[in-house]
């Protein structure tokens, strides 16, 4: 689900950062899976300025094309050579100075520099509205009708919106949430601001009286429904405004009336549906069901056989539209419309589920009414957007506002004790502190003693009808993060965290590893004192000595596993095994200021060629692959990710990685220096990898997760990127998991190049991008989008050139 900033910022003060605001619905059960910026024209026109056309002729050596020399309020004027017909001398113009992104409505971007043209300078560009993606239009140039300065930025002159959007990961039981105004509600418990909600106008007839007569035969399955006519439309687009809020959400900007309906929708959380009213028969509606297999024929031109258990939306000729799901061919909005019955509803959520799922229809309404609405909203929402009918298509009341709503939902009356609040909680909460948090989620206390109180809920939360959900909504305000965990677990925790038995972990990895052909060795902790003096990565005055030592090689105890498995390695190499891969459990020990440490690592080693010769291949040497490979194996294993990696040029390697685990280093990986292996007289290269084994065992978890395999199809789309070599993959990663969000399911890397086809401290990655929806199967537009998101991404944030 997608929450504008700006809208948010409609119904409450918000002075925090995008950021900010997300890590507080996070916390607070609004997971925001991403956020990511919308400008309603791409780039924002930055580096375009209102210019004057001064001088223009044709251009020497080109018949199509002109020399201009433009005012851009710079010092001097700038030459400017245009191909559009419709440029003039006097005419003021958009110029995209040198150095301007361009972003055309059709192609991809591109960056104006300075350049000779059929021999002559061009310092800019004068730009059609295509070619600024503000327009289709491509007859020529741009001409203005304004008074501003020259120079001026043409964002003072077309106005651009910028906005931050959230994409939150709605859980089932949040129904209430799917909304702006539902997000507004839980911002206004976090941070103490009250709301600003907008008031709304009683309906009264404005134009001539239209007849129309509603009946709802199944108050069971309907239990409220409310209705107008408005007539006098101008079915038009819609302003930019709207549109920009749409576009923001991922939404195609259709028609004023359409745009208003789902406005109220991601607005307010209450769907509504709009008929044409000169194509209603009978002068008549009926909210009913109709026969087993009766054909129903929806808008998107599908022919269905209805189940009999649906709602449908009748006239006296049969179904206009299955009720908070889909509607019907025949009597949707066009540009014909000038009257329209505005429906506005609350259904049963189970009729909604049970219909949504035998048509395998998955729509914005049926996503709200199948989880369950307000339904105290239905006249408010109508209100409004007759409101906004009103201010945007002329509309006007044409009719007394119909509300069936023959049962009214009363709200949940639900008995608390605070001791019971205190106990689930693990933590004492003061009773005025209990009662803000619930007076910001619009719970009233009633009956209050020492011992509890009545909560009054309302019918908008729908997860919120036992002691256990208001104690919940308590915490996820109070804050889970402010609840300190005890050392001992006691019978209060819900949940049970099992004691994790290390020797088993410890042994399955062991399995693991010896299962891809490594050999486990077991080490002295006993090593020699010029190890620490000469690797140049440990420090001698940590070393623990051995007072009664047997010999100088055996003079301290060690601070690194490398130097002991190099030993090991050695003596293999020298009895003609040169092809090796071993690993070690072991204990590191120092003497610090604060007292003797110990530390538990795990080492891996990788020695000679990962396949010997045959003669199908020559043999293949390990390399730094292999070694990360086995890495990423076992955390997989741990259900554990590498945070974050950085590059390294120190001892103990010639080049490696520093590894990390959160905010903890887990370890490093690399190819050992050359002048250790010399200390250890091992004369071939090495790879190794040390790692935090106490972090390891702290982290890992067994719990594994599983989710049921998608039946839609997964889409590959590949990119050849060409980046500073400084760059590291890891980098590229991170860009393209934010920009791709959710329906990025993985990336691959199947090529890299370095060479003379491109420019010196380059590199180029040829990437595959797989793409999945687990809703719905994937369109061609919503790939390209995602892709050109993933482009703007790379170039924007790594500098990539994406090559064709």
């Amino acid at each position: 689900m997608r929450i504008s900033i700006n809208r948010l910022k409609k119904y409450i003060a918000l002075t925090e950062s995008p950021e900010e605001i997300a890590d507080l619905l996070t916390q607070s059960g609004l997971e925001v899976e991403g956020i990511e910026e919308f400008v309603s024209i791409p780039g924002g026109l930055e580096g375009i300025v209102i210019g004057e056309v001064l001088t223009c002729e044709k251009h020497p050596d080109a018949d199509k094309l002109s020399l201009t020399t433009v005012d851009i309020g710079a010092d001097s004027p700038s030459q400017i050579v245009c191909g559009a017909p419709n440029v003039a001398a006097g005419q003021k113009v958009l110029v995209a100075t040198v150095g301007a992104t361009l972003y055309p409505t059709e192609g991809d971007s591109f960056t104006i520099k300075k350049a000779k043209i059929r021999g002559q300078v061009s310092e800019g560009m004068i730009c059609a509205e295509d070619e600024l993606g503000i327009g289709s239009s491509h007859d020529g140039i741009m001409v203005l009708d304004t008074d501003l300065p020259n120079g001026t930025p043409a964002s003072e002159l077309i106005p651009v919106t910028f906005d931050h959007v959230l994409e939150i990961g709605l859980t089932p039981n949040r129904a209430d949430a799917a909304s702006h105004l539902g997000v507004a509600r839980d911002l206004k418990a976090l941070l103490g601001r009250p709301l600003c909600i907008d008031e709304v106008s009683d309906l009264t007839l404005e134009a001539d009286r239209k007849e129309l007569e509603v009946s709802v035969a199944d108050a069971a399955d309907c239990p409220r429904y409310a209705g107008v006519v408005v007539s006098d439309l101008k079915v038009a687009p819609s302003p930019q405004w709207l549109q920009d809020f749409l576009r923001a959400l991922d939404l195609e900007p259709i028609n004023n009336v359409v745009d208003i309906t789902n406005f109220i929708l991601h607005d307010l959380g209450q769907p509504l549906h709009a008929f044409d009213f000169e194509k209603i028969s009978g002068g008549e509606i009926i909210v009913q069901k109709l026969p087993k297999d009766s054909k129903f024929i929806t808008l998107d031109e599908k022919e269905r056989k209805l189940s009999g258990e649906e709602l449908m939306i009748c006239d006296a000729e049969g179904g206009m539209c299955i009720g908070g799901i889909f509607g019907g061919k025949g009597s949707g909005v066009s540009d014909q419309t000038t009257s329209i019955f505005l429906e506005s509803a609350y259904f049963s959520p189970d009729v909604i589920r049970k219909g949504a799922q035998y048509h395998g229809l998955k729509t914005d309404a049926s996503f709200r009414f199948e989880r369950g609405t307000d339904p105290n909203m239905p006249v408010y929402a109508l209100k409004k957007a007759v409101q906004l009918l009103r201010e945007i298509a002329g509309g006007k009341v044409s009719s007394e506002m119909v509300d069936l709503y023959p049962n009214p939902i009363a709200d949940f009356e639900i008995d608390l004790e605070y001791g019971h609040i205190n106990r689930l909680i693990g933590k004492k909460i003061e009773p005025s502190q209990v009662k803000s948090i619930l007076e910001g989620l619009d719970i009233r206390v009633e009956n209050e003693t020492e011992e509890g109180f009545k909560a009054i809920v309302k019918p908008y939360r729908v997860d919120v009808i036992r002691e256990a959900d208001i104690i919940e909504e308590i915490l996820r305000i109070y804050g889970f993060q402010q609840v300190e965990l005890s050392e001992n677990l006691k019978t209060d925790y819900l949940a049970e965290h099992p004691v994790k038995d290390l020797n088993k972990l410890q042994y399955r990895l062991s399995e693991i590893l010896g299962a891809q052909g490594y050999q486990e060795m077991i080490t002295n902790s006993l090593t020699k004192p010029v190890y620490a003096e000469k690797s140049g990565f440990l420090d001698p005055t940590l070393n623990v000595e051995i007072y009664n030592k047997l010999s100088e090689d055996l003079g301290v105890m060690r601070q690194s596993l490398l130097f002991s498995g190099l030993e090991v390695l050695a003596h293999n190499i020298n009895r003609r095994q040169g092809d090796l891969k071993f690993f070690e459990f072991g204990t590191v020990y120092q003497k610090t200021e604060a007292g003797y440490q110990e530390g538990r690592r795990l080492a891996i080693f990788h020695s000679g060629n990962r396949s010997a010769e045959s003669w199908l291949e020559p043999a293949k040497p390990f390399g730094f692959a292999d070694l990360y490979a086995t890495i990423e194996r076992l955390l997989d294993k741990l259900n554990l990710q590498i945070s974050n990696s950085e590059m390294l040029e120190s001892a103990p390697f010639e080049y490696g990685l520093r590894l990390m685990l959160g905010q903890r280093e887990l370890g490093t990986l690399g190819l050992v220096k050359d002048s250790l292996l010399k200390l250890t007289e091992v004369r071939q290269e090495v790879w190794y990898a040390d790692l935090d084994w106490d972090l390891l065992c702290k982290k890992a978890s067994g719990l594994k997760q599983y989710a049921e395999i998608s039946k839609f199809p997964e889409v590959r789309r590949d990119l050849s990127l060409v980046i500073d070599k400084a760059v590291s993959y890891a980098k590229v990663k991170e860009v393209a998991e934010k920009a791709g969000g959710k329906l990025l399911r993985r990336i691959g890397v199947f090529d890299v190049y370095q060479g003379d086809k491109i420019d010196a401290g380059k590199k180029a990655y040829a990437l595959s991008f797989h793409l999945q929806d687990q809703e719905k199967t994937l369109t061609d537009k919503v790939i390209d989008k995602t892709m050109h998101k993933l482009m703007e991404a790379f170039q924007n944030e790594v500098g990539a050139v994406i090559r064709s």
